[in-house]
């Protein structure tokens, strides 16, 4: 196994579409350094799978994504053998059967360890899968290396990838999984961080318009017993929205109902919506005493 790069010479730091801070820039180029996956965790909608493609770009690596639900099993990621395709062609009499190389489906790992170039590999949403998912692919992590057993071949890796797998938190990983990686969390934004994504996104909001919308918006998020607080692009989805709708500062500070406007933006189960109002109304009636 080679590299075109020593780690030392590989360095991310954010692109013009993605505002990195300098905690999550420097996790990435320790990930690069020690040569181990990046475990990222963060809430929802907070850029973790967007930090993937946006790495692949600033360093120019091919970006093979791997999107993990609860029926994958880790053996997907190297390679699965076809032997139902196997068995019908035998039926019909096709010679390629004799090749069983001809009904092995390469999986990203194994892409990626045979890719000509470096690439950088995420596997999105590992938490989602069965517990002893993250567990079976210790060793091919470890080595950069799987045995094919239907063809008596191992696949080694010409180039080590950037591994970055990503958490929702939904379970507890193993530990002999989390110390294999490196792990970082992505605080939510905070104001001054999410004004610098909007001017991604939106360089030519008005900026009593960007203000009243980020008060409503944090506001929302400290409301107190939020099922789901309101995502980093979920807040994108909802200026999106006023904007276009051509609403005012003073349109948003108002409340519709005690809900913001356009609330289906930002909110998304009715036990949020029925909250909202409820602590608007007992915040009313406070004041009227």
């Amino acid at each position: 196994m080679t590299d075109l790069l020593s780690p030392s010479e590989l360095r991310f730091s954010g692109t013009d579409r993605y505002i990195a801070t300098d905690d999550l820039k420097l996790a990435v180029n320790a990930a690069l350094s020690l040569q181990r996956p990046l475990l990222v965790k963060g809430e929802p909608g907070t850029g973790k799978t967007h930090l993937a493609e946006e790495v692949a770009a600033a360093l120019g690596r091919p970006l093979l994504q791997w999107h993990i639900k609860s029926t994958t099993k880790a053996q997907q990621g190297l390679y699965e053998y076809d032997a139902v395709s196997r068995l019908r062609d035998s039926q019909l009499g096709d010679e390629k059967v004799h090749d069983i190389g001809n009904y092995i489906v390469k999986g990203v790992l194994w892409e990626a360890f045979e890719s000509d170039e470096p690439t950088v590999v995420l596997i999105d949403e590992v938490d989602k899968a069965d517990i002893e998912f993250p567990n079976d692919l210790l060793r091919e992590i470890d080595k950069m290396e799987f045995h094919v057993y239907e063809t008596q071949q191992t696949v080694s890796a010409r180039h080590r990838p950037l591994i970055i797998i990503t958490s929702n938190n939904e379970k507890e990983l193993p530990d002999a999984f989390l110390r294999r990686c490196f792990f970082h969390y992505i605080n939510f934004p905070d104001r001054e961080t999410m004004k610098a994504i909007v001017a991604v996104h939106y360089p030519d909001i008005r900026a009593d318009v960007l203000r009243a919308a980020l008060d409503t918006f944090f506001a929302l998020r400290d409301a107190p017993g939020l099922k789901k607080k309101p995502s980093t692009s979920e807040f994108l989805d909802w200026l999106r929205l006023l904007t276009n709708e051509a609403f005012s500062a003073d349109d948003i500070s108002k409340t519709t109902g005690d809900l913001p406007l356009m609330a289906g933006a930002l909110l998304k189960n009715e036990q949020d919506l029925t909250l909202l109002q409820r602590l608007a109304a007992v915040a009313r009636s406070g004041q009227h005493r």
